[in-house]
């Protein structure tokens, strides 16, 4: 099958090695070039050739390498965690200690995604009652011209600067 986005000649077999160019392969895999070289730079795209004129070559494994990335930054891991899949990878030189890894990094994220959401739900919480809170005293001070009601408080509820604690704390002043 040929890669998207690129034709291979009627003179070439489909077990003929395609080659792209930065530009071509940063098009299908949607990074910039500038980042697949620092891609290459990091070492996550290990052993990029190039041409005799010292143009870099891409196949069909950098670009499946680029998409790989792309998904794993999506899934929130970082660039060093990526990094340490592809040793673990080149070390072990098996998949399956590289999954392993993955699947604890994973994990790991998973953890702390959660942990953010419950955070995230606990914030929108919070902000659903402030603005009930806030619809409310709206509704209680009518069209005022000053945006203060008869207390003397603003509309957020804190008191007016100059009377009392509220403002004494506003310019920073401790008792």
């Amino acid at each position: 099958m040929n890669p998207p986005g690129r034709r291979i000649p009627n003179e070439m077999s489909e077990s003929t090695p395609v080659e792209w160019s930065i530009g071509e392969v940063s098009e299908l895999s949607g990074v910039s070039p500038r980042t697949i070289r620092y891609y290459e730079e990091l070492g996550l795209l290990p052993g990029v050739r190039r041409r005799s004129g010292g143009r870099r070559v891409y196949g069909a494994d950098e670009l499946e390498r680029l998409r790989f990335i792309g998904r794993l930054k999506t899934l929130g891991l970082a660039l060093q965690e990526i990094k340490e899949l592809n040793a673990l990878y080149a070390l072990a030189g098996s998949t399956s200690a590289m999954l392993r890894r993955l699947d604890d990094l994973l994990g790991t994220h998973l953890l702390g995604l959660d942990g953010r959401i419950q955070e995230l739900l606990g914030l929108r919480d919070e902000m659903s009652k402030y603005r009930e809170h806030v619809a409310n005293r709206i509704d209680a001070l009518g069209e005022d011209a000053l945006g203060e009601d008869a207390l003397g408080e603003d509309a957020l509820g804190e008191e007016e600067e100059g009377s009392g604690k509220a403002s004494a704390s506003k310019r920073g002043v401790t008792s």
